[in-house]
């Protein structure tokens, strides 16, 4: 089923159940914007996803943002830290 976001909007309601039935997707400017789905339906997909240790998920931003966090400290060893207290970045283990 689709709606736009205006009929969607105005029938919440309505379309909450019948989500319980089948998806129902929402449009805006012509393009499905979001999907409302059962909350079983989504339960089965988030079990569906694989699931990352906090470790895991650490080693992939530091990996990901490395030259970031590299400018980072680099501008705190030139020019020192704006505030007291404050920590430069780390690559967290």
């Amino acid at each position: 089923m689709q709606v736009t976001a205006t009929e969607a909007k105005n029938r919440f309601g309505y379309y909450l159940g019948q989500a319980e039935r089948e998806p129902v997707r929402v449009l805006k400017n012509d393009r499905v914007a979001a999907v409302i789905v059962s909350a079983a339906r989504f339960a089965e997909l988030e079990a569906l996803e694989p699931k990352k240790s906090m470790a895991q998920r650490k080693r992939e931003f530091n990996a990901e943002y490395k030259d970031w966090i590299a400018a980072q400290n680099e501008l705190v060893e030139k020019h020192g830290l704006w505030c007291e207290g404050m920590v430069a970045w780390q690559d967290v283990p």
